[in-house]
């Protein structure tokens, strides 16, 4: 079943999307949903005043006009319009089963996976973190093949002037400059840039592999509204949500992270923490079709029901290239194969045979003051994607 994107733009003017009776669309927020929305909005303003002094600050990392045109010139050249490369961004929020989603999309032919490019910077290019593959990122032939084609070498991206870019377009407390239709000048322009770095690297990785559509797993909104400044990007968004309690319920188990040998975990959160980011970054996905990006929401509980079914419906909402055909070996049971996912869950280094069931532990062994915790703070939106 494919949900519909509540927007947060309450003042816009509502209008609906209509479309077969199995897809659902609301394109507002609506009232039973403010609660959560004003439980989030401190995370989502900021001062224009302060925002706009520092884009100005001439002493700020990566302002100078040499870094400015290192970022610039790295790359492809321009392209026409057909050269717009078909990326696919899993939204949402963190344990809601996107790795899940992104290993199951990467079987299907036509189909690139990339993982969480907007950690590729840090935990690939800088820390020199483990590829789904096995290998470290600079040992990975995909990894040092994308780099070459895209920077001529990943020692040829200024990364301090990517992370001041980051810093100026990808953070929830700038998406009321960067999710507006018409943004200012000065914020289009630094969100245009960033998301050159990244069109790069998905032409890159689409040249490479011959693949039709690349995914792209990073989840937050920000990253998506900084990629829909860039007008040679042919972007789509496929927000998955889960169930709260379950979200909750997976952020306090101790997760270790294959990267660092096991030697490291997961963060952990509290129930209060989890379902704070639940709301944040499942309700601000909603910016992004206010700029207009095609979006299409489903549960992962659903998806985990029916497979194939879930993801044919996917790609025929989003109108992305077909076929949506994905080999399984039964109803339930797929046979997965190495990715290069550059960051992500721990997940993303599963191969073989896996069964596809819901993770649904939390039923019985969530404590009953967490559960009505988190149940009281998401009520709104878990009435909203039906779980209650």
């Amino acid at each position: 079943m494919l949900l519909g994107a509540p927007r947060l733009a309450a003042r816009s003017r509502r209008h609906r999307t209509r479309h077969s009776s199995t897809v659902t669309c609301r394109s507002f927020v609506g009232s039973r949903d403010r609660g959560s929305l004003l439980a989030t909005s401190d995370i989502l303003t900021e001062s224009r005043t302060s925002h706009k002094r520092w884009l100005s600050t001439p002493g700020a990392p990566g302002h100078d006009e040499d870094s400015r045109r290192r970022c610039r010139t790295v790359g492809t050249s321009p392209s026409s319009r057909r050269d717009r490369p078909a990326v696919l961004y899993i939204g949402g929020s963190g344990r809601s089963g996107s790795t899940l989603l992104e290993s199951l999309l990467g079987e299907m032919p036509g189909v690139v996976v990339l993982g969480e490019v907007a950690h590729l910077w840090e935990r690939g290019v800088r820390l020199d973190e483990l590829c789904a593959c096995g290998e470290h990122f600079s040992a990975c032939p995909f990894w040092s093949e994308v780099g070459e084609l895209a920077f001529g070498g990943w020692s040829h991206v200024d990364l301090d002037r990517v992370t001041f870019l980051k810093d100026a377009v990808d953070r929830q407390r700038r998406m009321l400059r960067t999710a507006r239709r018409r943004a200012a000048p000065e914020v289009h322009d630094l969100a245009q840039e960033y998301a050159a770095l990244f069109v790069s690297i998905y032409r890159a990785a689409r040249e490479i592999s011959g693949a039709r559509v690349v995914i792209d797993s990073s989840k937050v909104a920000p990253t998506a509204l900084a990629l829909s400044h860039h007008d040679e990007l042919d972007l789509r968004v496929l927000h998955i949500v889960r169930d709260s309690r379950g979200v909750a319920f997976s952020w306090s188990k101790h997760v270790a992270r294959p990267e660092t040998g096991g030697t490291e975990d997961m963060p952990r959160l509290t129930g209060r923490q989890s379902t704070q980011l639940w709301l944040s970054h499942n309700l601000a996905l909603s910016a992004v079709a206010h700029r207009g990006v095609p979006l299409a929401r489903i549960r992962y509980e659903d998806l985990l029901h029916d497979v194939s079914g879930t993801i044919d419906a996917v790609w025929r909402r989003l109108d992305l290239p077909p076929p949506a055909v994905l080999p399984m070996l039964d109803e339930h049971t797929v046979e997965l194969h190495p990715t290069h996912s550059v960051a992500g869950n721990p997940m993303r280094f599963r191969t073989g045979t896996t069964r596809l069931q819901p993770d649904t532990e939390w039923r019985e062994a969530m404590g009953t003051r967490e559960r009505r915790i988190v149940t009281a703070m998401s009520l709104p939106l878990l009435k909203y994607y039906g779980y209650v």
